[in-house]
C-alpha cells in the first residue's frame, strides 16, 4: 500500500522538477553582430500599452570570467514604442555558462529614439514586425554557439 503512494510522489517530485528545469520555448534571431551577437526572441514578442516587449540575449566572444564563474552574457527585457520609435531597456540578467541566469538588474534610463543601424534598431525592426527573418536558434546554448561562431567570421 505504501509503494504506490511513494511512486506517486516521486512521479509528483520529478515532473515539477522536469517542468522547472524545461526552457520556455524559444525563437531566437541573430539580429547584429559586433561587441557582442545580438539575439532577439521572437517567441517572447508581446503586446504592451501602445508598443511591445521583447526579451533578446547579447552573447560575448568569450566566457568572461568574474569572481572565478564563467558567463557567456545575458538577458534584457525590451519596450519599444512602435510608433513614436522609441526603445527601453528594462533590465540586464547575466548569463552563466552553465545556463544559470541572474541577479536580474533593472535599467533606470528612460526611452530613447531608436537610431538607425544600432542594437536597438535591430531589435525593433523584429518586435514591430517590420521585418520576420527565420529563427537562427531554439535554444539558448544553441544561441552561444552560432553568436561566437559568427563573431569569428
Amino acid at each position: 500500500m505504501k509503494i504506490p503512494v511513494i511512486a506517486a510522489a516521486v512521479a509528483l517530485i520529478a515532473g515539477a522538477a522536469s517542468a522547472q528545469d524545461a526552457a520556455p520555448d524559444q525563437a531566437l534571431v541573430l539580429t547584429g553582430v559586433g561587441r557582442f551577437a545580438v539575439f532577439a526572441d521572437a517567441a517572447s514578442v508581446t503586446p504592451d500599452g501602445d508598443g511591445v516587449r521583447m526579451r533578446a540575449l547579447q552573447v560575448s566572444e568569450e566566457d568572461m570570467m568574474i569572481g572565478g564563474v564563467a558567463y557567456v552574457g545575458g538577458w534584457s527585457w525590451w519596450r519599444f514604442d512602435c510608433v513614436a520609435q522609441t526603445a527601453d531597456r528594462l533590465d540586464f540578467a547575466s548569463l552563466r555558462a552553465d545556463g544559470t541566469e541572474g541577479p536580474i538588474t533593472p535599467e533606470r534610463a528612460p526611452p530613447y529614439a531608436v537610431a538607425p543601424g544600432g542594437d536597438a534598431a535591430e531589435l525593433a525592426a523584429l518586435a514591430c514586425g517590420t521585418q520576420t527573418p527565420p529563427t537562427d536558434a531554439a535554444t539558448t546554448a544553441e544561441a552561444v554557439r552560432i553568436g561566437r561562431e559568427r563573431m569569428k567570421d
